[in-house]
């Protein structure tokens, strides 16, 4: 039986089309040669955008992120920050992060994102916690395991997250993952929305 898919989550629609914001995001992983488990954070339910979803770490990208560095390095420098912010959780190098994909929010979103996901290993010892107001829960994911407890309804994720814990699912250590990611040839993922239904390139209904 084919997953249910999210519907379509954008903070509302716009009619005319709004510029994306640059962001990033990360996937921190644990579980080196032995396992793969991906934290996530939950977004506090008042927040406008995603409110009460599980995600990676992230955010837009500062004018502060840009300093001394080019587009990647700015990217790379707000996703570290970010998991910073949001988990506590510091001393990720930001030349470390190994770029795995880029999606942008699809037209017609009154809030949208170009964002590059990047992977990352977790510093040892790394114990994340949240403040309780932007995030409110955080917590490691087997992506199997989460995939289950979404099917089951128990873990609200946005299209972008589940669709990432889909293609990693195969994999059976943090460290395969990272490596089979390095020379990963990374273009632009950018969904289609209709009705309420999210479309991917070359999926039924999807306008190239």
């Amino acid at each position: 039986m084919a997953r249910e898919q999210p519907r379509f989550e954008g903070g509302g629609r716009s009619r005319e089309i709004v510029e994306p914001r640059a962001s990033a995001s990360l996937l921190l992983l644990r579980g080196g040669d032995d396992a793969l488990e991906v934290l996530l954070v939950q977004r506090t339910p008042k927040a406008r955008f995603m409110g009460g979803f599980w995600v990676f770490p992230g955010g837009a990208v500062d004018p502060a992120d840009h300093a001394g560095t080019d587009d990647e390095g700015a990217h790379r420098a707000a996703a570290v920050r970010e998991l910073a912010e949001e988990t506590a959780v510091e001393g990720v190098d930001p030349a470390a992060l190994v770029v795995y994909s880029r999606w942008v929010t699809p037209e017609g979103a009154a809030i949208r994102f170009d964002t590059r996901f990047f992977l990352a290993h977790a510093p040892e010892g790394a114990e994340p916690r949240v403040d309780g107001e932007e995030c409110v829960d955080v917590g490691w994911f087997a992506p199997r395991a989460a995939l289950d407890a979404y099917d089951r309804g128990d873990l609200p994720l946005v299209f972008p997250t589940l669709k990432h814990f889909e293609a990693i699912a195969a994999f059976g250590s943090a460290t395969a993952l990272v490596e089979d990611s390095r020379d990963r040839i990374v273009e632009p993922v950018r969904p289609q929305v209709i009705g309420d239904r999210i479309v991917l390139p070359g999926e039924p209904g999807y306008v190239d």
